[in-house]
């Protein structure tokens, strides 16, 4: 059984973001775009965008790429990520958000890849691949898990062939990467009322301008745009297990409801309260197999 919501306005806008049941691990995310602006953000899922109309632009780390009609957009886990209008017209895609342990077990069953499996692009240009991503929706709309769970694996191990590898992270060398993520673990710990940069970087033995720099050469963005995904991240287990979006807002930091909702929808691309209801976690069903 699917379950979602799909919010449109006069805008002419419109996106669903919805789990089938049958697909546990994955979301799934239809939507059409001409205003919207992703902030910077990250997913602990992979995320394949399948573009099937206009052109999405978006920064991949520091990159500007672009991705239109037969191409797909790629992103690992874990890696800073915006989204925006390429073209005038907006951009219409097809997005699959697969939990990491899904491509890492398909990477290992038909690569022999064992360990941190990813991608090494980030935008593919393959209209098959476009095809079998539109081929997941279009099956789990159709209730035909067979199928949808088929196509999905398909196109996994195509990309993985294609454009994939090991991608294990180094560990931090430098005395400003090892402060960088001493700061991260501090802004983890402290979410609710974080320090400012300047009395984290005084207890970090550092000058804020030295911490800033480091921790936006390790992670993609600067520590207040990194708590701020951070929080969202949070924030959607707590929905994931039930909790209403007021409580979730204050218990991640935000100061209220509205805005979690701002920064939510910014980096999910549907209100808190539409996320939860598309998944049926307002209910207490905690996301399947696992996880934007």
């Amino acid at each position: 059984m699917a379950r979602g919501t799909e919010r449109g306005g006069a805008s002419g806008e419109r996106a669903r973001y919805w789990q089938y049941a049958e697909l546990p691990g994955v979301d799934l995310l239809h939507a059409h775009y001409i205003h919207k602006a992703f902030a910077r953000h990250t997913h602990e899922t992979f995320v394949f965008a399948a573009i099937t109309e206009g052109v999405e632009a978006f920064h991949s780390r520091d990159e500007l790429v672009h991705a239109g009609p037969g191409q797909i957009a790629l992103v690992n886990p874990d890696t800073p990520h915006t989204g925006h209008a390429g073209v005038p017209e907006g951009w219409t895609y097809r997005t699959i958000y697969p939990d990491a342990e899904i491509v890492r077990s398909i990477a290992a069953d038909t690569l022999a890849l064992r360990g941190e499996a990813g991608f090494t692009t980030p935008v593919v240009d393959d209209p098959y691949a476009a095809q079998l991503v539109v081929g997941v929706h279009r099956a789990a709309e159709e209730g035909n898990a067979l199928a949808a769970d088929s196509l999905l694996r398909l196109v996994t191990a195509r990309l993985l062939r294609s454009h994939g590898g090991l991608v294990t992270p180094l560990p931090p060398r430098s005395a400003g990467a090892r402060n960088a993520a001493r700061a991260r673990e501090v802004l983890q710990a402290g979410m609710v009322g974080p320090p400012t940069l300047e009395r984290l970087a005084s207890d970090l033995g550092t000058s804020p301008f030295a911490l800033l720099r480091a921790f936006r050469e390790a992670y993609g963005m600067p520590p207040h745009t990194w708590l701020t995904d951070a929080r969202v991240r949070r924030a959607r287990q707590l929905l994931d297990a039930g909790t209403p979006p007021a409580e979730a807002a204050v218990a991640v930091g935000f100061t209220d409801q509205s805005h979690l909702s701002r920064h939510f929808t910014r980096s999910v691309g549907v209100p808190p309260g539409a996320y939860q209801r598309a998944r049926g976690s307002g209910r207490g069903t905690p996301r399947g197999g696992t996880r934007a």
